[in-house]
């Protein structure tokens, strides 16, 4: 298990070195110029020229990379443009917000759409089915902004004092309570609640019509046993791929939901560093997101081993 672990862990190198260099080389497309945007509008020519020598923008893109990469192999992703601050500090600062949010949505996710999928499953072509396919559908369609501004709406104007329209201030020790996370949880858990609902009934109905569930059936078992012991447990590999997939997705997602609920997570600054044209910032958060990604598809296989005992590791 050991060498395995360590041999993916050699391969995310290829995979964060491609993202880094994707984003890096991708970002010098956007329209602006971040010297002029460091320097001010009325800054002289030979001042903005001077900001851009000083952030290396004036030497060739591969020397720039070069550089770039060097430093961050050392931990040091560089400063921001916007508040001088080193890029580290920023995202350190922000993580804290962002992950308990996609933890938080992974969890209500995972307690809905699971239970949801098995009930269908063992009421199928029923109302009961019918109903939670429906449900499961709505949260599939439905996109994240949209169902965030509908919820902003709803408690602003129906159901005032109810609810924060924003969410919780830096750092995250600062104010925060709990009404601070429903609104963006749940715009946030809607789309993974719903695919999990729909995965987790497709997988339990292939295993209910396997033969070991019928011999568990047929020697006498509970259908509580059959369900709980025999098929769901057979069931949660492909059910675990997905929730882990979408661990890294709600990462992602989180942008949208932060710009949304005014969220003061890695996706707003990731946001506000492309409207102010940050570079570093830009850099550093998108190697975050990829770096989240690459160490739960980790996890996720190491799962693999503990859910089905048939599943080795060489």
């Amino acid at each position: 298990m050991l060498t395995y672990i360590a041999r993916r862990l050699l391969l995310a190198i290829p995979v964060l070195l491609g993202a880094s260099f994707l984003v890096f080389t991708s970002i010098r497309w956007i329209p602006g110029d971040p010297a002029i945007a460091m320097a001010g509008e009325l800054a002289t020519p030979e001042f903005i020229a001077k900001v851009r020598s000083d952030l290396g923008l004036d030497r060739p893109l591969m020397v720039q990379y070069g550089i770039y990469l060097q430093r961050a192999l050392q931990g040091d992703l560089g400063q921001s443009v916007r508040s001088g601050l080193p890029v580290m500090d920023e995202i350190v600062s922000r993580i804290p917000r962002t992950l308990q949010l996609a933890t938080i949505s992974l969890i209500v996710s995972v307690s809905i759409g699971i239970p949801i999928g098995v009930i269908s499953a063992t009421r199928a072509n029923t109302w009961i089915d019918g109903g939670s396919m429906i449900f499961a559908l709505l949260g599939v369609s439905m996109p994240i902004f949209w169902l965030g501004l509908m919820l902003m709406g709803f408690f602003a104007v129906q159901l005032p004092n109810w609810l924060n329209l924003s969410g919780p201030v830096l750092p995250p020790t600062g104010s925060g309570t709990w009404q601070h996370f429903i609104m963006p949880t749940i715009a946030l858990a809607a789309n993974s609640m719903a695919i999990q609902a729909r995965m987790t009934r497709a997988t339990m109905l292939d295993v209910l019509r396997s033969d070991y569930v019928r011999t568990a059936r047929a020697k006498g078992a509970k259908e509580r046993i059959v369900i709980y012991k025999h098929a769901l447990p057979n069931a949660l590999v492909p059910i675990v791929t997905i929730v882990g997939l979408q661990f890294g997705t709600l990462l992602g997602g989180a942008v949208i939901t932060e710009t949304v609920f005014a969220w003061p997570g890695v996706g707003r600054l990731l946001i506000d560093a492309i409207g102010y044209r940050d570079y570093p910032i830009i850099q550093g958060a998108v190697l975050f997101i990829t770096t989240g990604f690459v160490l739960v598809n980790l996890l996720v296989d190491i799962l693999y081993a503990y859910l089905n005992p048939r599943i080795h590791y060489t």
